[in-house]
């Protein structure tokens, strides 16, 4: 698939009526192994990757330690990959235009709730470099209007959300990502204010099941950091249980 492609078909799976059910990966070989088990699409999750290298979250990895990473997934998938690039490093136009590329077609853009306008601003910028580059790049912009909200009214943090999820997607993102624990029904308000399939959230513990998401209208389910989690939770109990005396358990098969 060349990039034009594959940023046609990640749209394509965004609008579907199915739900675009992507698990997070942070390097290659969870990209690979995740691509390999029939996903369509994958996403990274930044959070995964600064702690794979070495830096805490919030764009304390440098852009190009980023971008190397990402282009790194990138290149060992032939599916669709979309980058969770943060705020964009201060220049969302600049570090959309290098994901694409080292071959990303989509990215996750937080507003880490600025001024809308500012925000919106920068959706724009991102849409604009994918424009430049001849790649239809597919933006899920993300609001952090539940994720910083906790002190406030409920019904004006779903106000907010709504308000810059329907600004992101007049500036030209394709989805708008909500990330939050989030129940059935901010999900529909959500669904209804912002548009069917053009709402993404983010599965935790306590979340709603792919099955009533779909059934909702949401276009996307991702996990952020709660693979990299799941998978360090199973690495420290086998390593409890190996110096515990243990040998490896049934079932281990290599997958690369």
């Amino acid at each position: 698939m060349t990039l034009s492609s594959k940023a046609a078909e990640l749209l394509r799976l965004h609008t579907d009526p199915e739900l675009l059910v992507v698990v997070n990966v942070w390097d290659v070989i969870t990209a690979t192994v995740v691509a390999d088990q029939g996903s369509k699409a994958l996403a990274t999750a930044s959070h995964s990757i600064a702690a794979s290298l070495g830096y805490p979250d919030g764009e304390n990895i440098p852009r190009d330690e980023m971008i190397a990473a990402v282009g790194r997934i990138a290149g060992a998938v032939d599916i669709p990959v979309s980058a969770d690039l943060e705020a964009g490093y201060g220049d969302a136009g600049e570090t959309i235009r290098r994901a694409i590329g080292v071959g990303v077609v989509g990215a996750n853009l937080e507003d880490q709730m600025r001024p809308l306008a500012t925000a919106a601003g920068e959706v724009s910028a991102a849409v604009k470099a994918g424009e430049a580059e001849g790649v239809p790049f597919v933006l899920n912009a993300r609001t952090d209007a539940f994720l910083k909200g906790a002190d406030r009214d409920p019904k004006d943090v779903l106000a907010d959300a709504i308000e810059r999820g329907r600004a992101f997607l007049d500036a030209g993102a394709s989805c708008v990502f909500v990330p939050g624990r989030l129940d059935e029904a901010t999900v529909t308000a959500l669904v209804e204010g912002i548009g069917e399939r053009r709402v993404s959230v983010i599965n935790v513990p306590g979340s709603l099941s792919q099955a009533r998401l779909q059934e909702l209208g949401v276009a996307r389910v991702s996990y952020g950091p709660w693979i990299q989690r799941a998978a360090l939770t199973y690495l420290a109990d086998l390593t409890t249980d190996i110096l515990g005396g243990a040998n490896l358990p049934e079932g281990v098969r290599p997958l690369n």
